[in-house]
């Protein structure tokens, strides 16, 4: 049985569901009727769709200005403009500008069905290819950014269980990566080219969040003024990532217990029972085995979830990937923001290991944005460029008697860390102290002649090296 088309129609006068063009055309769609593009634009973002039938006129919107603005969401949707007030040259303009097909004349219902499902069959088979390509190549795997042991056994786990239909848990800090894992379980498989499909457990109340899982009909409450598929179904043939799935409310734990182990579930307001055929993955920052000693998630869950466990490493725990992490979102900010490609000191890099990141790789990917910003028009990143705030970065990784330092893999510049070492303690005390080099000196058990010498010596070498 193929998959379920996924359309989106975009129309100020929607039609009637009982209309030939719904009941006729779109057999075997899943449709959903919009009305305002922002709105179509958001469902495409979050849902995905197999192809989208756009019919003008829409208020503030050109054909033109409504297709980049796909595009830029996701390129790879065909797109199918319905238009008849425009000309034969606006056809043209949009065919070069990527729409599937232009309708120029009242809907047909044969016509429609016919051009969309060759709309998706080309769009299906061109993904098949580039799949194939990306398998070979082993392209989920650039997803995970790192040389180090801890991330090279998560790749492994991905490796074995990507093909695999068994549910996975992912748990680790916030900022650890768990989406990425999830996208990457997601792209080491056959079901690439289906959707993705996220859901954040904690983003909505239990009322909203069991219709956004399951869908509802029309009438099922107050506001369902439409049928609405819900995530398990837009997922089908795909994976659904349930993040955050710790904060799920325990009356919707039993149904989405069921629902992972029949593969089947009801929408809101229905009786009909729908299958699916999905991978489930879910996310979770908590200490679950915790929450379910406390009563407050479910046992039976907990295992039927943690089927295929990974822990994401924190990144105090892979230090030694910093480098290659700092490199690798240098490049990707500068391409977003159609900069020419930066270079980072070694000293900084140095520096930017010996920290312990509380807030994981989203922080040093933040950090690594704020440096680029702040470096203006210069081609070489700084120390200075990065934040120097202890409630930015967090302290050195200390024990009781001493200071750990975690040494990359390409080695490091001793003098230098020893250097920004003594900076960032010197820096510290100066700020507990308000900037009275005086209590600052005090505090560091020194003179204040000692700590004034300490940084014109720390200040000239800076300004030497740079």
């Amino acid at each position: 049985m193929p998959p379920i088309m996924r359309l989106i129609w975009v129309s100020v006068a929607l039609p009637d569901p009982e209309s030939p063009l719904l009941s006729k055309a779109l057999t075997g769609c899943s449709c959903e009727l919009i009305a305002a593009p922002l709105d179509a634009l958001a469902h495409l973002k979050s849902a995905g769709a197999d192809a989208i039938l756009a019919s003008f006129p829409l208020p503030d919107w050109t054909p033109a200005e409504f297709l980049e603005e796909i595009q830029r969401v996701d390129p790879r949707t065909p797109v199918l403009i319905h238009d008849p007030e425009a000309t034969a040259a606006d056809a043209f303009r949009l065919g070069g500008m990527g729409a599937y097909y232009f309708f120029d004349g009242p809907l047909d219902p044969s016509d429609l069905a016919q051009r969309l499902e060759a709309a998706v069959e080309q769009a299906r088979s061109r993904d098949l290819k580039h799949l194939g390509a990306a398998l070979s190549g082993g392209a989920w795997k650039n997803l995970l950014v790192g040389e180090s042991r801890a991330i090279e056994n998560v790749v492994e786990v991905i490796r074995l269980v990507g093909a695999r239909r068994c549910t996975v848990l992912i748990t680790g800090e916030t900022g650890t990566g768990k989406e990425m894992a999830a996208r990457a379980l997601h792209m080491a498989g056959p079901r690439a080219q289906r959707p993705l499909v996220t859901v954040s457990c904690s983003a909505l109340p239990e009322h909203l969040l069991e219709a956004e899982l399951f869908g509802h009909v029309k009438g099922a409450f107050t506001g369902a003024i439409n049928n609405r598929i819900g995530r398990f179904e837009q997922a089908d043939g795909g994976t659904l990532f349930l993040d955050e799935i710790g904060d799920m409310p325990l009356d919707l734990q039993v149904k989405l217990l069921r629902v992972l182990q029949e593969r089947e579930f009801q929408r809101l307001g229905s009786s009909e029972t729908i299958r699916v055929d999905i991978r489930v993955v879910a996310a979770s920052n908590c200490d679950l085995p915790e929450k379910v000693k406390q009563g407050k998630f479910r046992e039976d869950l907990y295992y039927r979830l943690n089927v295929v466990p990974i822990t994401m490493p924190s990144l105090r725990e892979r230090l030694s990937d910093v480098p290659l992490l700092v490199e690798h979102f240098i490049q990707k900010v500068c391409w977003q923001e159609g900069l020419p490609r930066k270079a980072i000191r070694k000293e900084t890099l140095d520096r930017l290991c010996c920290l312990a990141w509380p807030g994981n790789v989203r922080q040093l990917e933040n950090s690594v944005e704020m440096a680029i910003a702040l470096s203006g028009d210069r081609e070489v990143l700084y120390s200075s460029d990065f934040p120097s705030s202890p409630s930015v970065h967090a302290k050195p990784v200390r024990t009781a008697n001493s200071l750990i330092i975690a040494i990359p893999d390409h080695g490091l510049d001793f003098e230098g860390t020893m250097r920004n070492i003594e900076r960032n303690t010197l820096d510290q005390a100066l700020r507990k102290a308000g900037g009275n080099k005086q209590r600052a000196a005090d505090m560091l058990h020194m003179k204040r002649t000692t700590l004034s010498a300490k940084l014109r010596s720390l200040d000239s070498r800076t300004v030497c090296t740079r």
